[in-house]
């Protein structure tokens, strides 16, 4: 089975960056997004084969995912059923037989880590929400976490440490994340590999010097490693700040 994670920042713009094509060409069995930044009713998207799932934010043109799957989901559940966390179309759940696939955008701590405390209250509610799947069956969760983990998920890192994203409490949050039982899939197949990107702002040609952060993953339970195949971060794709990132099991 492949998934495929992608922040589009902004689907109707992508939209007009050949999505379609990008989409058919990649022929994932699920197909995640983040920042949608649309309503319901805003766009007109056909997908023959696929099923779609919608969480939208309150306010318009601003956060908001989706989940376009090939095999239909046994239940759907949108956001982490805390009304504080709900406002802003960052969750969604679906239900299979095997395992449960979670997208998530998680909240930017924005600059000056102003909205830090907010985030690390998502964290821990977001992280009791994976653990209580969890319990249950295995979990894949993936999207754009906003958070380079190790000194080697951004080109930058010493001019970082106190910047949103990279701020030691983000830091240990994800660390937290993963020892109750996660493994992040990239990491697991390429432990040590450098200039590994999936984020690039649009200031200074950051993208084409390859001044990029790795804040797009897939995270699975411990106990579905024997079934992951690869994982991929597909920064030749063009359209959005970030680039799709892939994960295959068996």
């Amino acid at each position: 089975m492949k998934f495929i994670s992608w922040n589009v920042n902004g689907l109707r713009a992508v939209m007009q960056k050949d999505f379609l094509t990008i989409f058919n060409q990649l022929d994932a069995d699920f197909f995640c997004l983040q920042e949608i930044k649309l309503q319901e009713g805003q766009i007109d998207l056909t997908l023959p084969g696929y099923h779609q799932y919608w969480n939208y934010a309150v306010k318009k043109g601003y956060s908001g995912v989706a989940i376009f799957a090939k095999e239909k989901a046994l239940t759907a559940t949108y956001g982490l059923g805390i009304e504080e966390h709900d406002q802003e179309g960052r969750v969604i759940t679906l239900e299979y037989p095997e395992f449960f696939l979670v997208t998530c955008y998680t909240p930017n701590a924005q600059a000056q880590l102003k909205r830090l405390d907010y985030r690390l209250s998502w964290e821990e509610a977001f992280k009791q929400h994976l653990n209580k799947l969890n319990e249950q069956k295995p979990v894949i969760v993936c999207g754009d976490l906003n958070v380079a983990h190790q000194n080697i998920d951004l080109k930058n890192w010493k001019t970082n440490q106190k910047n949103p994203g990279f701020s030691p409490e983000e830091r240990q949050a994800f660390t937290d994340l993963l020892a109750n039982g996660y493994v992040d899939t990239f990491r697991h197949f390429y432990p040590e590999l450098e200039g590994a990107y999936s984020w690039w702002s649009y200031r200074f040609n950051a993208r084409q010097n390859n001044a990029g952060w790795r804040i797009d993953y897939f995270l699975t339970s411990e106990r579905l490693i024997p079934r992951l195949v690869d994982a991929k971060i597909h920064s030749d794709i063009l359209g959005s700040d970030h680039c799709p990132v892939e994960l295959t099991i068996i």
